[in-house]
């Protein structure tokens, strides 16, 4: 099952799409893809609906998968490889950066590279949203808190984010720097987060190629270490980190341009999209 979001910006419905690739509204069973519907109870009552009542929706725009979202949480140096790449060290414990909700967008949506940048980067990554309340969770009983998966351009400015001082945030929170979808996979449906493979290109070169399995912490350990610190409530996102291949750890060092299109994805998750332009 793939629960997506349709519609204008700012005005999406819930759907799914079936196993034909038809896009099927949800709106008359379901109020959002938020809260109560990403628990296991609710992923359960869409499974029992007969999909084939429900209406075809032709030809629509996927918003981000997942709405209703208090805490868009990312996950630094999380592959082995792009710490060295860069000149990191690999971090004795999981680096933790937030990024704004206002950041989120379409898969397919246009990036804008903001006012004054000069280093907008790329960076694929395996998403997590959390569909049941998560506080002091051991590691063992982690993905049970998880409702499911998908793909996320997690875009950062990295002049802004190493040399405007602060936190890591002013270089991950710029307009449309958070594409999220095309869909949402629960989480039964995916045997092993740990070994997807991933991928992203840049006007058709490929940049990116790697595996979730590269990952040093893994998403149990991330859901469970996280809710040390925070509760973590359905709807909220762990963006999990990014394989080598970014722009930043080039030789050169290369970035986004206007008119360059990405495109990116993640082996049954599906994949991304987008055109490059200046922003207003």
């Amino acid at each position: 099952m793939r629960l997506v979001r349709f519609g204008e910006r700012g005005a999406e419905r819930p759907g799914l799409v079936d196993d034909n690739g038809l896009v099927r509204d949800l709106s008359a069973h379901v109020a959002d893809i938020a809260g109560d519907t990403l628990s296991d109870a609710g992923i359960a009552r869409i499974r029992a609906l007969d999909i084939a009542l429900l209406p075809v929706v032709d030809k629509p725009r996927f918003g981000a998968c997942v709405s209703g979202v208090e805490k868009f949480i990312c996950i630094g140096l999380n592959y082995a490889d792009p710490a060295r790449e860069t000149g990191a060290q690999i971090p004795p414990e999981p680096i933790i950066l937030f990024k704004a909700t206002s950041t989120l967008m379409g898969p397919n949506d246009t990036i804008e590279i903001p006012r004054n940048s000069t280093k907008t980067d790329w960076e694929v990554e395996l998403g997590v949203v959390i569909g049941k309340h998560c506080k002091y969770v051991d590691t063992a009983d982690a993905l049970s808190h998880v409702a499911g998966y998908f793909v996320v351009n997690d875009l950062s400015e990295r002049d802004f984010q190493h040399n405007r001082q602060g936190q890591w945030v002013k270089g991950k929170s710029a307009d449309t720097f958070g594409p999220i979808g095309p869909w949402l996979v629960p989480r039964d449906e995916i045997d092993d987060p740990q070994n997807l493979a991933m991928w992203l290109d840049v006007n058709g070169e490929r940049l990116q190629s790697s595996s979730t399995s590269n990952m040093v912490y893994t998403v149990a350990f991330l859901v469970s270490y996280l809710s040390q610190f925070m509760s973590l409530h359905p709807g909220d996102i762990i963006s999990t980190g990014t394989p080598n291949g970014v722009g930043m750890g080039l030789s050169p060092p290369r970035y986004l341009r206007a008119g360059d299109i990405v495109s990116l994805g993640i082996q049954a998750l599906g994949e991304q999209r987008q055109a490059v332009r200046n922003a207003d």
